[in-house]
């Protein structure tokens, strides 16, 4: 097999990128036909998939217990252990309301989960992947929130509640959390801390292309020296993901 990981691409393939699936979430959109959808999306791009980058928030909530993980979603996982094991690397990153990921994912399915913020070389570009939630100068009560959900002592507790109770607190937290906010975002380019973040970043070093999910807002901006930002979007109602061909990062609805 060739080397994917170290910058040996293929220009005949494509490098894609999705966020913010929400599996699990159940709103006016059908959530089946949500999975569905996403199913055959991963199904499509396995066609011309170099790698497959998910940038958080594919669930709505995850958490792993020893001899349990969330119902559902068999068909997304058989998908993605499909693509892994045909050789397309898949890279899970874990978001707000999927963090609590340990091995479970990685070793059934074949995904290489990261938990933090990535930089990666693709066709010679770097590239800044990340969910996006906790970057910047986020608000103080969303920051204690994310220190006491990854906090490890709090995830054994929690892991005390038959899941039946543990899981049914969460998805009731995750969907009021969600719906109170409003399914996509307003984007204001001069408030938004992920721009704000990425244009601080560059300060530092170049980077070709900032692909962040989190805001729910398809956004792409041209940042100075030929650096890129975008925001994915999302799968409760645009289903949009962006596309890397070697040249240009494109945005599509599917």
């Amino acid at each position: 097999m060739k080397n994917r990981e170290e910058g040996n691409y293929n220009h005949s393939t494509k490098i894609y990128f999705a966020a913010d699936v929400h599996l699990g979430l159940h709103t006016d959109t059908n959530a089946a036909e949500r999975e569905i959808a996403f199913v055959k999306w991963l199904d499509e791009i396995k066609a011309d998939a170099e790698t497959v980058f998910l940038l958080g928030d594919i669930f709505d909530f995850w958490f792993e217990y020893k001899y349990v993980v969330p119902r559902g979603f068999t068909r997304v996982l058989g998908k993605l252990a499909e693509l892994t094991d045909g050789g397309i690397p898949v890279h899970f990153f874990t978001g707000n309301h999927d963090m609590w990921t340990f091995d479970y994912l990685e070793n059934e399915t074949g995904m290489k989960i990261h938990k933090k913020a990535f930089e990666i070389k693709l066709y010679e570009k770097t590239f800044f992947l990340a969910h996006g939630d906790g970057l910047g100068k986020d608000d103080k009560k969303y920051m204690l929130l994310k220190r006491i959900f990854s906090c490890k002592p709090i995830q054994r507790l929690f892991a005390f509640l038959h899941p039946r109770i543990g899981i049914g607190i969460a998805h009731t937290w995750s969907k009021h959390s969600r719906l109170s906010k409003g399914l996509s975002e307003t984007f204001n380019e001069n408030t938004d801390r992920l721009l704000a973040f990425a244009k601080q970043k560059l300060t530092e070093k170049h980077i070709d292309f900032f692909v962040f999910g989190h805001r729910h807002t398809p956004i792409q901006l041209q940042l100075q020296n030929d650096s890129l930002f975008t925001i994915l979007g999302e799968w409760i109602n645009g289903r949009e993901y962006a596309v890397y061909d070697g040249k240009q990062l494109t945005m599509h609805k599917f």
